[in-house]
């Protein structure tokens, strides 16, 4: 603020224009860009950096808008407030927090004017030093209202552990739905008190809960129908008026009738007081899908080359939920490993809830051509499968099916006219289907097949195979995850030409032994190129890791076996590496990964390169 003495106008002016030239000098400097880097000092525990550093704003908005010294000073202030509730959240509630900028102290009167004479394009250092004091634990726990022991128990909170913040706040959530899954509809709890003893290094909690009263469920409706059959969705509820008022039993209904392809959304719907017979009406509301739809999709190898697919879907024929897909495929195009393009056309029809709510039986119609360098194929398929969902994670599948092909090896053409009858488990409790974090999937499958003519009429043969993978979040926040995979497959009973080409095991391709030209990694012929095998077996370690909020990065380890005889573990090794990128969009993340293989193969390229959408498993 500048003060001024009236002596004279001419004297004024004088002092007047002085003082805005140095104003202004002082604004234009003061918003000159101001560079800085940011240093954490660790604490000891490599969540709590990871906490306190995305927590942040001088690291968060670092470079992305100009800064000048004053806002610099603002911001290190704002960050001391969120490091404080950083430690605060993780149990350290007498922590420091201390922030100095070119060395001092943020309540230094000179570094403003420090600041402010930093040369052009210099750098400050700006050093975060944590002390985060003692960890408190959990005292006394006080639930304050009617609740039983077993509601008391699922907040999840006992004395002695950790006082995470995170942790009493969801156990507050978990009283809740203890409360409402035991026929509190009514339910309510009120956010946790806690009171913090620094002498003891504890921290009292109590939750004040208002159970209500225990209630029944009223009529059970279904509304929102126009183009589907009542009978068909009403027929997968199974909760009645009378029953015992339930939340978790509600959201598994939700879930089910939300999961039918006929339906876009469905909620669940209550009143907010009982009815006239003192029970609680339950009604779910459905929005049905449009009842066509038509898709694409594609994917590209340099072994393949592109693939792209068109279907045609209608979701509801006849009212019942059944659905039918037409779908047609230009395959192997421009792949190194094919000779043309090849054709795939199929149709599927699907009858859900046949003969019990939790059954589908389908139907499937393929015809397809292939000119693969390894074997040409032309061939048609009719398929019909049972599959029976046994548990939310776990099916069972057995179908039958015929097969007429030619197929075209090592200048010898084949005939083959086959029955078979595969049997199947399905397990799944992953998190996501493109990206999963945790979880995992395995599925076992067991073909008898039988020769009904062509190159050999008599023969039969079963082929086994079995697949499992897993995802591992190494730091819980589902930003690095371990995937492992592994398979192994075999086939008994038959000569490896009884088999035919398309069915025999192949190493090499974005399904297993990634970096090998595709099927390549396999028994040979004599003119080098693969005869496929009678028993295989792979596996793969990935870490992938996000970077940001939408980019991300793999590298990956496969190796594998093909044999010659029905025994998976012997014949040659194939070991191969690769890194990739993700781009990971709402729908899920596209990959690009680029593979190497460790063991020359003749008439193999030296990588190759896979893009798609999704993981590769």
């Amino acid at each position: 603020m500048f003060f001024f003495v009236k002596k004279n106008q001419k004297t004024f002016a004088l002092q007047l224009f002085v003082a805005l030239a140095l104003l202004a000098a002082m604004i234009v400097r003061a918003a000159d860009p101001l560079a800085y880097t940011v240093e954490i000092k660790p604490t000891g525990r490599a969540d709590l950096d990871a906490l306190l550093r995305q927590s942040s704003t001088l690291i968060s908005l670092r470079g992305k808008a100009a800064i000048g010294p004053f806002a610099l000073i603002a911001r290190a202030r704002q960050d001391i407030v969120r490091f404080q509730s950083a430690l605060e959240s993780q149990g350290y509630y007498l922590g420091k927090v201390t922030i100095s900028i070119l060395g001092h102290d943020l309540d230094d009167p000179a570094l403003l004017a420090t600041l402010d004479a930093l040369p052009a394009k210099a750098t400050a250092p700006v050093v975060v030093s944590i002390d985060t004091g003692p960890l408190y634990h959990l005292g006394k726990i006080d639930i304050i209202g009617e609740v039983t022991d077993s509601e008391r128990a699922a907040t999840g909170l006992k004395p002695g552990q950790p006082a995470i913040a995170a942790d009493v706040l969801a156990g507050q959530g978990k009283l809740l739905k203890a409360l409402k899954h035991d026929g509190h509809a009514f339910a309510k709890v009120a956010p946790p008190e806690a009171i913090a003893h620094d002498d003891t290094h504890t921290l009292d909690v109590s939750f004040h809960a208002d159970p209500g009263p225990r209630v029944d469920l009223g009529p059970v409706t279904l509304k929102g129908l126009k183009m589907v059959n009542p009978n068909f969705p009403e027929g997968l509820i199974t909760l009645k008026q009378g029953m015992p008022y339930d939340a978790d039993q509600i959201e598994q209904q939700r879930q089910l009738l939300a999961g039918l392809p006929v339906f876009a959304g469905v909620q669940a719907e209550t009143p907010d007081q009982l009815d006239a017979n003192g029970q609680l009406p339950l009604d779910f509301a459905a929005t049905e899908a449009p009842r066509h739809a038509i898709n694409f999709s594609g994917s590209y190898s340099t072994d393949l080359g592109a693939d792209l697919t068109a279907s045609w879907t209608d979701r509801n024929v006849f009212g019942n939920g059944e659905s039918l897909t037409l779908s047609a495929s230009a395959d192997e195009i421009g792949g190194l490993d094919a000779q043309y393009p090849g054709y795939n056309l199929s149709g599927t029809y699907t009858i859900p809830q046949w003969q019990r709510i939790d059954q589908t039986l389908s139907f499937n119609v393929t015809a397809l051509q292939q000119y693969l360098y390894t074997y040409t194929q032309t061939a048609l398929y009719a398929t019909s499968t049972v599959t029976r969902q046994i548990t939310p994670a776990l099916s069972v599948n057995i179908g039958a099916g015929l097969e007429q092909e030619v197929i075209s090896q090592n200048n010898s053409s084949f005939f083959y006219a086959l029955f078979s009858t595969p049997v199947g488990l399905k397990w799944d409790n992953t998190n996501n289907p493109l990206e999963p974090t945790k979880g995992v999937r395995a599925t076992a499958q067991v073909t008898p097949t039988a020769s009904l003519g062509g190159y050999d009429g008599h023969a039969f043969f079963v082929i086994g195979q079995g697949q499992a993978s897993t995802y591992i979040d190494l730091l819980g926040n589902g930003r690095t995850v371990l995937a492992l995979r592994a398979m192994v497959g075999d086939i008994w009973g038959a000569s490896e030409f009884q088999v035919p080409a398309d069915q025999r095991f192949y190493g090499g391709g974005s399904a297993n032994m990634r970096g090998y030209r595709y099927q390549w990694a396999s028994p040979q012929f004599a003119d080098q190129l693969p005869a496929g095998g009678l028993a295989m077996d792979a596996g793969t370690v990935e870490l992938r890791q996000r970077i940001g909020s939408n980019w991300g990065a793999a590298t990956f380890f496969d190796v594998g076996q093909v044999s010659e005889q029905p025994a998976p573990f012997t014949g040659q090794t194939y070991p191969s590496v690769g890194v990739g990128v993700r781009y990971f969009t709402g729908f899920g993340p596209i990959r690009v990964d680029f593979a190497v293989p460790l063991v020359q193969v003749p008439g193999d390229f030296p990588f190759e390169i896979y893009v798609g959408l999704g993981e590769a498993f």
